[in-house]
């Protein structure tokens, strides 16, 4: 064979690839036992050494209470930092069960004054937009063709009775001749006939002269009511009837005064349970802001029956309104107080917490620093406040701010807590491999 043949070049490449597929293998193997050393070594850190080691002790104010995960999870166990909440104190106290609703004040009464007699003003004795009294002269009508016609009836009437007299003086003496029989029974009768017929003409001559004098006192216009005048109609001069539509004036009542607004359908069965019982129910009229109250009074009246386009029931309040705050037509915020439940828990809207299984709480151990979840049946809620019905007791502290990142058993810091004095083993441990936690000696 030529000793400068080449050779060939197959016979070198198969032992090459085989040597680097088991240096490839190896390290492979290598990189993921390195992996899950690693990652046993996140999960279960090494043991403290006691307080002020590397990693604090377990079980210490804020600490998971154990190796592994504890049950705070994120926020509070295990592997996690302690959260800082802020708590509060289940408290005691009455609670009113309130209706918020939207109104508007009406009058008592609105009364359009017009004459009941026909005739020309002869003068107004009101200011536009004065208050007035009950029975307070507003116009005075001419009243000189009433006059005339009082005296008329007062005379028809006078005759009559004159003529009645002497038809029961004639009468009187007849019967006496028909006792001695001196005269006829027929003539008896037809006087005393006679004496009948005066005695209603007389009636009708009293009633018209009552008519008259009716007639005569309504040419002085009163006010029926009292309340404030509103624009005047009419002047001096003027003929005015009882068929005007607009009136002399038109009086408004102001005190009291009423706020009409809708109850919803659903507040009706507790509503109507407390007026069965003859319970007076205070009602607040309340500005646009819901700040200020412009009045207090009372509920007297709901309709009869559900309005079917919105679902609610009209319902009335009443004010005195001695200082008129209120005037008709305004818009108010009404707060009626329907009930007042009596030594009611009640903790903080934002300490309640709303789960799958219902309404729950976070409760704190405050010698632990850890919390406990808590279901609660909530009651009654006003603005900043809820009652719970059952599941709590007042005295003890419930979570109000930061109860998103905790779970049942989780550790907690509370804001007066000194730095370093809350934090759990779950934190101590990632510090702790090769150097102190923090508020340990360097």
């Amino acid at each position: 064979m030529d000793q400068h043949s080449p050779i060939p070049p197959a016979t070198s490449r198969p032992p090459r690839k085989k040597r680097t597929r088991v240096i490839g293998g190896t390290i492979a193997v290598l990189s993921m036992a390195a992996l899950g050393y690693l990652a046993w070594t996140l999960i279960n850190p090494a043991p403290a050494s006691g307080p002020g080691g590397p990693g604090m002790s377990a079980g210490g104010p804020g600490g998971g209470g154990g190796g592994g995960r504890g049950p705070g999870g994120p926020g509070g166990g295990r592997g996690g930092p302690a959260t800082t909440v802020g708590v509060a104190t289940a408290t005691v106290a009455d609670i009113p069960v309130t209706l918020e609703a939207l109104g508007t004040v009406v009058p008592a009464a609105i009364v359009t004054v017009r004459p009941q007699v026909s005739g020309v003003v002869q003068k107004i004795h009101f200011t536009e937009g004065e208050l007035v009294k009950p029975g307070q002269v507003l116009a005075t009508i001419d009243p000189r063709p009433f006059q005339m016609a009082l005296l008329q009836a007062r005379g028809q009437r006078q005759r009559d009775e004159a003529q009645l007299d002497s038809a029961r003086v004639t009468l009187k003496r007849f019967q006496t001749l028909l006792e001695q029989d001196s005269i006829a029974r027929q003539e008896v009768d037809t006087q005393a006939a006679l004496v009948k017929q005066l005695e209603g003409t007389a009636t009708i001559d009293r009633a018209n002269e009552g008519t008259a004098q009716l007639n005569l006192d309504y040419a002085t216009v009163r006010a029926p009511i009292g309340g404030r005048v509103g624009l005047r109609t009419v002047d001096v001069g003027n003929l005015v009837g009882s068929g005007d539509t607009a009136g002399i004036a038109v009086i408004t009542q102001l005190a009291p005064i009423d706020v009409e607004f809708a109850v919803p359908q659903d507040g009706l069965p507790v509503l109507q349970q407390r007026i069965t019982q003859g319970a007076k129910l205070p009602a607040t009229a309340l500005d646009r802001t819901r700040t200020d109250a412009l009045a207090t009074g009372s509920f007297i009246a709901l309709d009869n029956q559900v309005d079917t386009s919105t679902g609610t029931v009209r319902a009335k309040a009443r004010f005195a309104n001695t200082d008129a705050k209120l005037f008709p037509s305004q818009f108010v915020n009404l707060r009626l107080t329907v009930n007042t439940i009596q030594n009611a828990v009640q903790v903080p809207v934002t300490a309640l917490r709303h789960g799958t299984d219902g309404d729950f709480v976070y409760v704190l151990d405050a010698a632990k620093r850890t919390v406990s979840l808590r279901t609660v049946k909530r009651g009654q809620a006003t603005v900043d406040k809820v009652q719970i019905a059952s599941g709590l007791k007042a005295g003890e502290q419930v979570i109000t701010e930061g109860a998103d990142r905790l779970r049942d058993g989780a550790s907690v810091v509370l804001p007066g807590d000194k730095p370093g004095g809350g934090r759990g083993a779950g934190q101590g441990g990632r510090e702790g491999a090769g150097r102190p936690a923090r508020g340990a000696p360097q």
